[in-house]
C-alpha cells in the first residue's frame, strides 16, 4: 500500500447521512483525524474490530490520495494523484457518549483497524468522477450507495479546507464523507467495496473479544 501520512476524514457530507443520524447539516467541512496505525488493507483479509465497547458501525467512503503539497489555487486534478474506497468503522456507542460530553471523537474513530482501504487506482479527473457512484456489500446485499455529485463539500473545497487550515503534502488522504445506509456490523460479516460495478476491495469482520 502507498505510504500514508495524515488522514483527514470529513463528517456529515451527505446530506441524507447527516439526517439518519439526527446531526445537523454543517455550513463548512466537518473535519476529523484517525492515526495511521487505524490503517488496514480492505484486500479480503479478515479486520479485527472491537467487541467490548457497543456497536461498531460500517461507513464506506471515496478515498483521495494526495500526491504533492497543495499551493494556493492548485485544483483538485493537479493535486490528487490517486483515488481508493475505504471504511470509516466507528464504535457508535462510544460516539454518542462522547458526542453528549461534547469531547472529541478519537476514541470512537481513531482504533486499530478503523481505516480499511482497498487498493489505491489512477485518479481519472473530477470531471469524469462526477458521475460515478461507489457501493459497499454487506453478504452480498447492497447497503450504501454514493454518487459524487451528492456531496455536500465538493472534493476542490475539501482540498482547499484541508490545506489552508491544516497543510497538504504527499501521502496524506482525505475520506471524503459516507453516504446514507450505515449501520451494524457482526462477527464473520461479509463486506465488498465497489466503483461502479468494479469491486476494488472486500474485508471479513471479526469481533475481538
Amino acid at each position: 500500500m502507498e505510504t500514508i501520512r495524515n488522514i483527514y476524514c470529513i463528517g456529515r457530507n451527505y446530506r441524507l447521512h447527516a439526517e439518519e443520524l439526527g446531526n445537523e447539516v454543517p455550513h463548512f467541512p466537518l473535519v476529523f483525524l484517525k492515526p495511521t496505525r487505524s490503517v488496514v488493507k480492505a484486500n479480503g483479509q479478515e479486520i479485527i474490530l472491537p467487541g467490548d465497547c457497543g456497536q461498531v458501525h460500517y461507513e464506506m467512503e471515496w478515498i483521495l490520495y494526495i500526491s504533492q503539497s497543495k499551493p494556493a489555487g492548485t485544483s483538485v486534478d493537479q493535486v490528487v494523484g490517486q483515488m481508493a474506497l475505504g471504511i470509516d468503522f466507528t464504535l457508535r456507542d462510544v460516539q454518542s457518549e462522547l458526542k453528549k460530553k461534547g469531547h472529541p471523537w478519537l476514541l470512537a474513530k481513531g482504533f486499530r483497524n478503523s481505516a480499511a482501504i482497498t487498493r489505491f487506482r489512477p485518479f481519472p479527473g473530477f470531471e469524469k468522477c462526477l458521475t460515478k457512484s461507489f457501493s459497499l456489500f454487506k453478504n452480498g446485499e447492497r447497503v450504501q450507495l454514493g454518487k459524487i455529485s451528492d456531496m455536500l463539500f465538493s472534493p476542490q473545497q475539501l482540498i482547499d479546507y484541508c490545506a489552508e487550515h491544516f497543510g497538504l503534502g504527499e501521502g496524506d488522504v482525505i475520506f471524503t464523507g459516507t453516504p446514507a445506509g450505515v449501520g451494524k456490523v457482526k462477527d464473520h460479516d461479509h463486506l465488498e467495496l465497489y466503483w461502479e460495478d468494479e469491486k476494488m476491495g472486500e474485508c471479513f469482520i471479526r469481533i475481538g473479544k
